[in-house]
């Protein structure tokens, strides 16, 4: 391979990710590609220097400024490859640097993209001996293709592949058939990336190489249209009989929609931006806005030179990616939204059980309650990738009947409206709940039992997920409902005296089952998701102790503390998919839930009279994570 300067690769966009916490499922990044993603594996030898030694590689995008201009000093920005690994925490260097770590300090690194590569070379890149080659032409370079180095690789590795624009801007594509050669080529290397165990493979599509500047100042535009399309059908098709866990992205769509609404993005509307660039490199430089005029600004335009992209673009781009991998981190918390909103309901419900303990009222008459509840619980990175603050408010109805001297019945009615807010989007997301708790109540002597089930119905609207694409903000909306159904039991011994003081050490079982069904974000953009049914079980076992004591006639504290274990803590998975892209469909990592949590309780109850109380309660439930409620209720027996 040489060294092409006119024919570095197409690099419309590139992918890009959030900064991720901890919890991140990604422990790697390794990117294959051609000039989109190349993250400087030729020596750039008129930018930045250190002791007269380059310490940047050549990258696709424009310098940083204030001259734009080679020789200058003047660093490139950085691509959209290099963008993602910053914010994954992870190594963006490329894998096979001309010039030696000695020179640079870089040590190779895990993107293997090199500008000028065509499809057949990216494929080298995976899977051949000396596969990943970078000639300047003077000096050059070669390393094994990555599989030959990890013939196995790990399953929280993230893999990035694109390729297909220097098959055309090299005359390889021609026709139908050349168009699947091409194609063939990227798929293999997918397919070898799966057989070695690659579980998160994003595949990016091929802008429309036709509407560029070089395509318009060539004459090609229409034929290289046309060849484009052939290539994406055909990676489409192949990518589909392939099957696996591929994510597939829709950049013909972006790419439109930027030339839809420019302004919306930032680039100038007056603009004929598919005809002109920055730097005058095979396309017109744009006469306002372009390298060597008083107002030269890149970030007004989409094209750099007449087929790579500004940096404007490699960051809207980032953000594109961003969009899809952390949308399950926000939508995977609907299940816990849920889970949070029926804790705060049956911990009201404990909080009368324990206060009655002792005192339930006489055999064949009622006792009814009225509660306002409160809860608020923060999502951090440990249980999720994207940390966030949710909110409810409740109202609990619910009465008890003394059916003998062993056993108590009961009711409940939970209204509740929840919100969530992700911290680093400021995506919203809204749940209004409807439980319905009945129960029942044992006592021998000291020994009791309280045992629970609840079943709720879930309706989850105005869901706003919210992220930037650029300067511009985009929010997909959508709505949809789910189920729960949840059983619990506590088995305990009272020590103490009745009427005056009580501490029961007890045990605990509980079991909640939460499903939201499957649901689409409005329209057919490139940006639109659709989600599977997500079914969320928890399975939890405890011990504690419960105390109450009465401090008077007329006031009363009771609590718990307690330590509970959580049996089905494996990471939680989400389908999903662009709605514009039917048939691929992927899993993307949401949660791991923990596995131990503490809760505790403490409340007041004060009676007014014979057959009116009030009582207010506390509630904590604390992992690496804290979530606080409150209740306030008013108690009547009659």
């Amino acid at each position: 391979m040489t060294f092409r300067r006119h024919t570095l690769g197409i690099a419309l966009l590139f992918a890009g990710l959030p900064a991720l916490s901890s919890a991140s499922p990604y422990s790697q990044l390794v990117i294959f590609g051609d000039s989109l993603s190349d993250s400087g594996q030729f020596p750039d030898l008129g930018g930045a220097t250190q002791n007269g030694l380059p310490t940047d590689g050549i990258r696709f995008t424009n310098r940083i400024g204030p001259d734009y201009i080679d020789g200058r000093d003047e660093p490139y920005a950085a691509v959209a490859s290099q963008r993602l690994a910053g914010r994954l925490g992870l190594q963006a260097l490329p894998s096979t640097p001309i010039l030696p770590e000695e020179l640079t300090g870089n040590p190779d690194g895990t993107n293997y993209a090199v500008g000028g590569s065509r499809t057949d070379e990216i494929l080298a890149s995976i899977i051949d001996e000396d596969g990943s080659e970078v000639d300047a032409g003077l000096v050059s370079r070669t390393r094994d293709g990555y599989l030959v180095d990890v013939p196995r690789v790990s399953a929280s590795t993230l893999f990035y592949v694109n390729g297909g624009g220097n098959d055309i801007l090299q005359g390889r594509i021609n026709d139908q058939a050349s168009a699947a050669s091409s194609a063939a080529d990227l798929v293999a290397g997918v397919a070898a990336l799966q057989r070695a165990g690659a579980r998160y493979i994003i595949v990016s599509d091929l802008p429309n190489v036709g509407l560029s500047p070089a395509g318009f100042v060539s004459g090609q535009r229409d034929a290289w249209s046309g060849l484009s399309g052939l290539f994406n059908a055909e990676l489409d098709r192949q990518l589909l009989a392939l099957g696996g866990n591929v994510i597939r992205l829709n950049y013909r769509a972006l790419f439109i929609e930027m030339l839809a609404d420019p302004a919306r993005f930032g680039f100038d509307p007056n603009v004929a931006q598919m005809d002109v660039c920055f730097n005058g490199d095979r396309c017109q430089p744009d006469p306002t806005w372009g390298q060597g005029n008083a107002s030269a600004d890149p970030d007004k335009l989409i094209f750099y030179d007449g087929v790579h992209p500004t940096a404007a673009v490699q960051q809207i781009s980032a953000d594109y990616v961003y969009s899809l991998l952390s949308a399950p981190w926000e939508i995977g918390l609907l299940p816990d939204m849920a889970l949070s909103g029926l804790n705060t309901h049956q911990q009201h419900l404990r909080s009368e059980w324990q206060a009655d303990r002792g005192d339930w009222q006489t055999r064949g008459n009622w006792r009814s309650f009225t509660a306002a509840t409160g809860q608020r619980r923060d999502f951090d990175e440990h249980l999720a990738v994207a940390p966030g603050d949710s909110e409810t408010l409740g109202v609990n109805l619910g009465a008890t009947y003394r059916l003998s001297e062993r056993w108590r019945l009961g009711f409940a009615l939970g209204l509740q409206e929840s919100s969530l807010e992700m911290d680093h989007s400021q995506s919203d997301y809204d749940l209004r709940g409807y439980l319905l708790s009945t129960f029942a109540q044992y006592r021998q002597k000291r020994l009791w039992a309280d045992v629970g089930v609840t079943a709720g119905h879930l309706n989850y609207h105005d869901l706003e997920r919210r992220f930037d694409l650029g300067i511009a903000e985009r929010i997909e909306k959508g709505d949809t409902d789910g189920q729960l159904a949840a059983a619990t039991l506590r088995l305990g011994y009272a020590l103490g005296r009745r009427g005056s003081w009580q501490v029961s050490p007890f045990v605990s079982a509980d079991y909640v089952r939460v499903e939201i069904d499957a649901y689409r974000e409005d329209g057919e953009n490139s940006t639109a998701l659709h989600y599977a049914e997500q079914t969320r079980d928890s399975k939890r076992l405890g011990v504690g102790l419960e105390a109450n004591l009465q401090l008077s006639r007329t006031l009363q504290v009771f609590g718990e503390v307690a330590r509970e274990r959580e049996y089905e803590d494996d990471p939680q998975t989400l389908r999903m998919g662009l709605n514009s892209m039917p048939g691929f469909d992927y899993d993307l990592q949401t949660i791991t839930p923990y596995q131990d949590q503490t809760l505790a309780t403490l409340g007041l109850g004060l009676s007014l009279g014979h057959t009116v109380t009030v009582r207010a309660a506390y509630h904590l439930r604390d992992a690496e994570e804290r979530q606080h409620g409150a209740s306030l209720s008013l108690n009547l027996s009659y």
